[in-house]
């Protein structure tokens, strides 16, 4: 019986991605690709309607999102798409220039860091290769940086580091590239990228 079913062609592995984490995964590339724009009020269920799930589940997402630093409660716990003002962002990138320089010094100074930096030049090669939507190339450049810190081993540095991917997903889209690069460049003093 077992052997007939698998020919079947309609019965194929179930996805074991929770509904909470497909619905997160959904609303997070919303609100970076600007489809919620930022200063959106965030309706529990309008969204649950037009995405089909509970509002309990949503809620769950949401959280997330919340702790991602995506969306904010406001007055009368209303949600928000977070917005940046050109003060905060260069704050934000002022704090990740500082995290990341102290990743790159720490592991400058590591008896395994030729490996380490093979690591590293494999992820910024997979930065280099994104391509189309600026969602993917945000992650990759968060995926390289997360790298970098966690090779430290050190893992408040890494939390703190993880504080701030949520407002750099909203920063790029929210501020524009073109805003985002400029930042003033004292933000950047003191980090050096790790090369091998």
């Amino acid at each position: 019986m077992m052997a007939d079913l698998e020919l079947v062609r309609g019965l194929v592995e179930l996805d074991r991605t929770s509904l909470r984490e497909r619905a997160l995964e959904m609303l997070r590339k919303a609100v970076t690709a600007r489809e919620i724009e930022p200063g959106s009020r965030l309706v529990e269920t309008e969204l649950s309607a037009a995405i089909r799930i509970s509002r309990g589940t949503l809620r769950e997402a949401l959280r997330q999102l919340e702790y991602e630093g995506l969306i904010e409660v406001g007055e009368r716990g209303r949600l928000t798409v977070r917005t940046l003002t050109h003060a905060e962002l260069a704050e934000m990138f002022t704090v990740r220039a500082a995290l990341e320089g102290l990743a790159a010094a720490t592991i400058s100074t590591r008896p395994d860091r030729a490996l380490l930096l093979l690591e590293l030049q494999t992820a910024l090669d997979a930065l280099h290769a994104a391509g189309g939507s600026i969602n993917d190339m945000v992650e990759a450049d968060l995926a390289f940086h997360r790298l970098l810190c966690e090779q430290t081993g050190n893992a408040t540095l890494v939390r703190a580091w993880e504080t701030l991917t949520g407002p750099i997903r909203v920063a790029i889209p929210f501020a524009g590239p073109a805003a985002a690069l400029a930042i003033p460049s004292s933000s950047w003093k003191g980090l050096r990228r790790v090369a091998p």
